[in-house]
């Protein structure tokens, strides 16, 4: 039995009728940039995210590009994230002058250690911005009133994590600013790039949507120097079906998560924090956990293992799909050496990125897949 890190084809197929029309309805009107199409669809996700606005754009690191850009963030501007995420959110960063300033994260959620920001705080910190990771969000009440203490925006990278919920409230409603991703690996994935930033500020709002289309506010005035960030209808259109299937798809994702969790147990394979932190899983693994209060939607289910190299080539062997999310923490990329950081100084990112897993996770995954999964693994460590 093969099992892929993630199929797409069965999602496409069983809403094939729907995205077809949907596409035809867009080839029918010629409008393929901005237009009714995008307006219905930042309505709906801006709903969906309790806010009052969407703006979309081309891609989850536009968003960001464009959230800072509405705050006004400049060269000499301090912006505090995490080490341990997808590049685009610290490429943002320093796309645009500012110094992005790390905090280890915690080892259990893989997000920000909230309770080390305060000390990254310096007079030239303009944003927090907490990165939602793996589809489970950072602990955000603590990290909201010092926030609010210290007079800082904050921006949520929730790119991977559209629907997740902490202690009832969604994802993007807590911070100024709330940015997504509809890259097609993503819960909510389209046929292409895409994202979009959300906020309960309508002057921010407008601000955003005026830089994603070059500043200009009437056509060909500019009052700002913006890019085109815009998103296409056509992306608009596909994503507009699956927001409708967005919840179920969660759910399909938790109870998979769930079964994962059974079948490991029933394996003798889970370890705890502490055999993490004696650098000794006895040839087990450490699950991803589900912190108090927190409503996971599992857009990656990302495992610590010992002999990661070895296991990878195991499940490949075995055709089993597995993914490094990500091999290396950014202060360790070549590209920010300039920040002045060293190996050693965040250890919690610097072991994810040595240790960390992705299992396939993805809606269409049957129990029998599952298994397989668990049982190849299980011959690996036994």
């Amino acid at each position: 039995i093969t099992v892929p890190l993630l199929d797409l084809k069965p999602q496409y197929q069983a809403l094939k009728p729907e995205l077809d029309a949907a596409l035809a309805r867009v080839a029918e009107s010629q409008y393929f940039i901005l237009g009714p199409e995008v307006a219905c669809f930042e309505a709906g996700v801006a709903a969906y995210c309790g806010v009052e606005h969407g703006i979309g754009v081309s891609s989850g690191t536009d968003a960001l590009i464009v959230a800072m850009m509405a705050l006004g963030i400049q060269p000499g501007d301090e912006v505090i994230t995490s080490p341990y995420t997808f590049f685009g959110t610290v490429g943002s960063i320093v796309r645009l002058g500012a110094k992005p300033v790390f905090v280890d994260i915690d080892p259990q959620s893989f997000n920000l250690d909230v309770s080390k920001i305060e000390a990254a705080i310096t007079p030239k910190t303009r944003v927090i911005a907490p990165v939602h990771l793996f589809g489970q969000m950072a602990e955000m009440g603590p990290l909201m009133e010092l926030a609010k203490a210290h007079n800082l925006i904050v921006i949520e990278d929730a790119a991977q994590a559209i629907g997740a919920k902490q202690n009832g409230q969604p994802a993007c409603s807590f911070g100024d600013l709330g940015c997504l991703s509809f890259f097609p690996t993503k819960n909510l994935g389209g046929f292409g790039d895409g994202g979009m930033v959300v906020t309960p500020h309508a002057a921010h709002a407008d601000r955003a949507r005026q830089l994603r289309n070059h500043g200009m506010e009437p056509k060909y005035f500019h009052a700002h120097v913006g890019g085109n960030f815009r998103l296409d209808a056509l992306q608009a259109a596909v994503l507009n079906v699956k927001l409708q299937h967005l919840d179920a798809w969660h759910e399909q994702r938790r109870q998979n998560a769930a079964l994962y969790r059974e079948a490991f147990a029933a394996a003798g394979l889970i370890r705890t924090i502490d055999d993490l932190e004696n650098n000794d899983l006895r040839g087990g693994i450490l699950l991803p956990t589900e912190q108090a209060g927190n409503f996971h939607i599992y857009n990656q289910f990302v495992i610590y293992t010992e002999n990661r190299e070895a296991l990878m080539a195991h499940m490949k062997e075995h055709s089993i799909g597995c993914e490094i999310y990500y091999p290396l923490a950014l202060h360790q990329q070549e590209c920010f050496q300039s920040l002045g950081y060293h190996a050693g100084d965040f250890p919690h990112a610097e072991r994810a990125a040595a240790m960390s897993l992705a299992l396939p996770i993805y809606p269409d995954l049957t129990p029998e897949m599952i298994h397989r999964v668990v049982e190849v693994i299980a011959q690996f460590k036994h």
